[in-house]
């Protein structure tokens, strides 16, 4: 069995009713459960709980501080490349988009990550577009070693991989990897992903299995927020994580809140999340999973990021350049979307201070760990 046949077994239609329909009494009954559950998590997100959100966000605060002081871990995107074999209408990296494609070299890879370093970063995120050829486990299997020599910890988020290939870089020194549904509205998922391997909506789906399969220490999951309804994909995202976390329960798990963002041939969102939905969103999750890693990217407004991060986030992209080579080399050009927090890390962890909490630059260590 895999988290597939329980999707299955939802009815997205159904689930949007039952979320719009919550009501007042519900609301508050999930605001004082020992244990949120499922339904729940959905009466918090839905329409009902929006008078409610300085009350979430006041709890979700506790449990946040509770569960893992007062400290914000700080990560960087690294874009190795932006080739891609996908057509997904969202998206910058789209193959049909008319933009220069690059992949790092053994220097330039080499280059950016000093000036990562340079910026006090010991936590990665490798990035990719989707290209299994040209960057493929060939290509992995060639710098993740060079990469791990620097960094403490190294995430991915690339194509989906066969759970041996994830075995075999974890064996390389892979810590976590973020692989995104997009959307768990199966016609929505068709209608954006036009050509290439990630037209496969159930191999993207059940990649978080492979994921748990392989043993990979953290694995984070997602949805893109403005493709459908939002209260729904929020809703299949918390379904998944429950089932993950049942499973797989030796990994620890993350959830991200990308919203669509502006890019090369982009499309609008036909859902769109505000900021006070977005807040709403993060403060249910936190309630739903008190021991939860959320991450809180520089897509966000600095505005934004600054009054939130001590309500629920545990992490946080500062600096980010959605580039390859942005970092030694810093331009827009072969970006994969814009971003909207553009300070420095240093500016960012200022702010991290400034709002009572403590930069972390790693994610663990393993002298910690015995291994």
């Amino acid at each position: 069995m895999s988290f597939y046949e329980l999707w299955q077994q939802q009815d997205w239609d159904h689930l949007s009713l039952c979320i719009n329909a919550c009501t007042d009494a519900e609301v508050q009954r999930a605001l004082t459960a020992p244990k949120l559950d499922w339904r729940g998590f959905m009466a918090l997100i839905s329409p009902a709980a929006a008078p409610y959100l300085e009350q979430m966000a006041g709890r979700s605060q506790a449990l946040t501080r509770q569960r893992f002081g007062n400290t914000m871990g700080l990560y960087l995107p690294l874009y190795l490349s932006n080739l891609c074999a996908n057509e997904c209408d969202y998206c910058g990296f789209a193959m049909s988009n008319r933009i220069k494609r690059h992949t790092l070299t053994p220097g330039e890879l080499d280059r950016e990550l000093e000036a990562i370093k340079g910026m006090g970063f010991d936590a990665i995120l490798l990035v990719t577009g989707e290209h299994e050829t040209k960057v493929g486990m060939d290509y992995f299997r060639r710098v993740l070693p060079v990469i791990k020599a620097r960094f403490s910890t190294v995430m991915m988020e690339v194509q989906p991989l066969a759970a041996a290939d994830y075995a075999e870089l974890r064996a390389l020194g892979l810590d976590a990897v973020m692989v995104y549904q997009e959307s768990y509205h199966r016609l929505t998922y068709g209608r954006h992903h036009l050509r290439g391997n990630k037209q496969d909506f159930r191999y993207r789906l059940e990649t978080p299995d492979r994921l748990g399969q392989a043993g990979i220490d953290k694995i984070g999951i997602g949805a893109l927020y403005g493709l459908a309804n939002w209260r729904v994909e929020a809703a299949m995202v918390a379904l998944h994580l429950e089932y993950l976390q049942r499973r797989y329960w030796r990994s620890r798990f993350s959830v991200s809140f990308p919203r669509l963002r502006p890019c090369t041939g982009g499309v609008e969102p036909v859902s769109p999340m505000g900021e006070r939905e977005l807040l709403q969103l993060i403060c249910a999750l936190r309630l739903f999973g008190p021991e939860l890693e959320l991450s809180l990217s520089t897509r966000e407004s600095e505005h934004f990021r600054d009054n939130v991060m001590t309500l629920g986030p545990t992490n946080m992209s500062a600096g980010s350049s959605t580039r390859p080579g942005g970092y030694a080399d810093p331009s827009e050009d072969l970006a994969q979307f814009s971003i909207d927090d553009a300070r420095s890390p240093y500016r960012v962890a200022q702010a991290v201070e400034a709002a009572g909490l403590t930069p972390v630059w790693k994610d663990w260590d393993r002298a910690l760990t015995g291994h």
